[in-house]
C-alpha cells in the first residue's frame, strides 16, 4: 500500500506583511490559494478544519474545499475535522455529497468531536449532552452512507421514515474517517462503524499511541471486519534547514499554544519543551530530509496509510506555509517514499 500525504489547516488567523492580523476575509482566500499550490505540488489529500471562534477563520470548510475543487483537479479534498456533534447529519453528508459531486469524487470526511466547545452553545446545544449526541449523529450519518432513503430513530432529532436524502453518492461512495484523540471507546467506535481511523497526535512521542493501534486490530479482527487505513494528523513546518525552520516557527507556534493553554489551565510552553517535540515529539519541523526521516520512523512504528500534516500555526505567514508547502510536496513526499520503499 502506498503512502498517503497529505496537508491541513484550521485556517489560523494570521498576520500580514506589516504584521497586523489579517481580516478573515483575507485568510479565506490565502487559503483557497494553499490548496491550490498543495495540489501544484504534488500533495495528495487537502483538510480544512471547523471551528467556531476569532482565532480560526474557517467555519464552513466544505464551501472553502469546493472553491479549491474549482480549481484543481488531482488532490483529494476533506475536512479536519467536521464536528458532527454540534451539526445535523443529514446536512452534513448532504454537503459533502454535494463536494464530491463537484470535485468529481474527491471528497472525504473525517467525523470528530473538536478539540473546542463554542458549537455547542451557538447551535444552541447542552454540553451534557455530549457523548450522546456524537454517538447517535455518527449512527445516522453511518446509515446515510448505505443508502439514499433512511429509516432511523434516536432521542437528539426526529425520526426518519424511509425518508430520500440528496443528492446521492457516486460509485465511489464519501471515504469517512473517525478522528480519534486518544480514547479507547473511540478505537471500537472506528471499527464498530468500518471506518478507518485518523490519530490526532499533537503532543509526546507518537509511539505511545501504538497500544490504540494494536487495539484498532484486535478489535477489527474479533469483529471479523477489514482492517481500515490508519492515519495520522500532527503539526509541523519545512525549511531550508532545522535551525531556522524552529526559529521561524517558534514565536507562531507558543503563542497559539499559550493562547489556548491560557483558556485550559496550560502551563506556558518552554523553548527546550518545543525543541522536545521537534527532536523526538509530534512537531514535524526542519528540512525536507529531518521532516522526511521523521515521518518515515511515525509511519513504521504505528503502521500508517496516512500522514497529514498541519501546516498552520497561529500568526505564521501565509508566504512561509506557502514555502512549507512547496518544501513538503516536492521534497519532502518523495524522501518519505524513497526511504519506505
Amino acid at each position: 500500500m502506498t503512502l498517503s500525504m497529505g496537508l491541513g489547516t484550521f485556517g489560523d488567523i494570521t498576520r500580514g506583511p506589516s504584521g497586523d492580523l489579517l481580516a478573515d476575509d483575507q485568510v479565506l482566500r490565502n487559503l483557497v490559494e494553499e490548496g491550490v499550490l498543495a495540489d501544484e505540488v504534488g500533495v495528495d489529500f487537502f483538510g480544512v478544519g471547523e471551528h467556531h471562534r476569532a482565532d480560526f477563520a474557517v467555519s464552513s470548510p466544505e464551501t472553502v474545499l469546493a472553491a479549491i475543487a474549482g480549481r484543481t483537479a488531482r488532490i483529494r479534498l476533506g475536512s479536519a475535522v467536521t464536528v458532527l456533534s454540534s451539526d445535523d447529519p443529514v446536512r452534513v453528508f448532504q454537503r459533502f455529497s454535494t463536494l464530491n459531486a463537484v470535485s468529481n469524487g474527491r471528497a472525504e470526511v473525517i467525523l470528530g468531536r473538536g478539540s473546542f466547545t463554542e458549537s455547542f452553545p451557538l447551535f444552541g446545544l447542552e454540553l451534557s449532552d455530549y457523548e450522546q449526541l456524537f454517538n447517535e449523529k455518527l449512527d445516522l450519518f453511518a446509515e446515510l452512507r448505505k443508502s439514499h432513503r433512511v429509516t432511523w430513530a434516536g432521542k437528539t432529532r426526529p425520526a426518519l421514515y424511509d425518508q430520500g436524502v440528496w443528492p446521492t453518492l457516486g460509485q465511489g461512495g464519501l471515504p469517512t474517517w473517525i478522528g480519534v484523540g486518544g480514547s479507547p471507546d473511540s478505537v471500537v467506535r472506528a471499527v464498530r462503524y468500518d471506518m478507518p481511523m485518523m490519530l490526532a497526535i499533537i503532543g509526546g512521542d507518537p509511539a505511545r499511541f501504538r497500544p490504540f493501534v494494536d487495539l484498532y486490530h484486535r478489535a477489527s479482527a474479533k469483529a471479523d471486519k477489514e482492517v481500515r487505513p490508519l492515519g495520522v494528523h500532527s503539526h509541523g513546518f519545512v525549511w531550508d534547514s532545522d535551525e531556522e525552520a524552529a526559529e521561524r516557527l517558534w514565536p507562531h507556534y507558543s503563542m497559539m499554544m499559550n493562547r489556548i493553554g491560557t483558556e485550559r489551565g496550560w502551563p506556558p510552553m518552554q523553548r527546550d519543551q518545543f525543541a522536545g517535540e521537534i527532536a523526538g515529539g509530534s512537531i514535524y519541523a526542519g528540512s525536507p530530509e529531518t521532516v522526511a526521516r521523521r515521518i518515515v520512523k511515525t509511519v513504521q512504528t504505528l503502521g500508517l496509510g496516512r500522514f497529514d500534516m498541519k501546516y498552520s500555526h497561529g500568526t505564521l505567514p501565509h508566504e512561509d506555509m506557502l514555502r512549507s508547502i512547496t518544501l513538503y510536496g516536492t521534497k519532502v513526499i518523495p524522501m518519505v517514499r524513497d526511504m519506505l520503499a
